[in-house]
């Protein structure tokens, strides 16, 4: 298995792209990136996205014949490295794992989001991939989302809208997502402000008048972030309608 990892990773190096290196720190708030040094989580090898994706690929074939237990290892030791594209790898084969997922496995996916997430790119990964698909699974699980509403940690509270995102992209949950906006409604902090618009804007590709009416039921409270992100997509009458000031 050791083998695996080094092969990874010297695959990874061989690809760096020393621009996108650079433009990886966009992904943190710049009050963070020190503490990421400082941590070990902000390592990347700046290789582009389509790239280590391709190496997911390549390397899960070689690994598919294990069991979900030394598969979930492999991904620890990927997230342990503290690089962004490893941890990509980690999050994608843990997603290709969904046919064998189990209730236990809830702890496994938030213990990650505990230790190994520090941006909102990572947030997104995990919780719009392997952990939004382990919630439409085991939807008993919301009633513990629903407590990262009031989490200390600005990722929880943004992963409790972003993982709602994978079921409601499948035309579930609209009532649980309309909840956990109430809570995060007025949520100080923008990344959080930005999860919970994206999620409400996810809702309405299918709802646009629930969001619409939530939207305007919420307009004076809801941040102009959010409220800009849940209305994005929504027809231009009705987004001149939300954003218009109310006299």
């Amino acid at each position: 298995m050791d083998k695996i990892i080094k092969e990874i990773e010297k695959e990874l190096r061989k690809n760096i792209d020393p621009e996108y290196k650079e433009s990886v720190k966009r992904f943190f708030k710049k009050e963070d990136i020190e503490k990421a040094k400082e941590e070990g989580y902000s390592k990347s090898y700046g290789v582009r996205t389509p790239m280590f994706r391709k190496i997911s690929v390549k390397y899960f074939k070689a690994i598919r014949d294990c069991s979900k237990i030394e598969i979930f290892d492999l991904c620890r030791e990927l997230l342990e490295s503290g690089y962004g594209e490893e941890r990509g790898i980690a999050f994608d084969w843990a997603y290709r794992l969904k046919e064998y997922y189990e209730p236990s496995d809830f702890g496994i996916f938030k213990s990650w989001l505990e230790k190994y997430v520090h941006s909102w790119g990572s947030c997104d990964s995990l919780c719009t991939g392997a952990f939004g698909e382990f919630i439409f699974q085991f939807p008993e699980f919301i009633t513990e989302v629903k407590k990262w509403t009031k989490s200390k940690n600005r990722w929880f509270r943004r992963a409790s809208a972003v993982i709602m995102i994978y079921s409601i992209r499948r035309k579930r949950k609209l009532k649980t997502i309309l909840q956990i906006a109430d809570k995060l409604l007025l949520d100080e902090d923008d990344l959080v402000q930005k999860g919970y618009g994206w999620m409400l804007k996810e809702a309405s590709n299918n709802y646009p008048e629930e969001v619409f009416n939530y939207v305007m039921k919420n307009k004076k409270e809801m941040p102009r972030t959010a409220l800009r992100y849940a209305i994005e997509k929504l027809s231009p009458e009705l987004r001149s309608e939300a954003m218009k000031k109310d006299l």
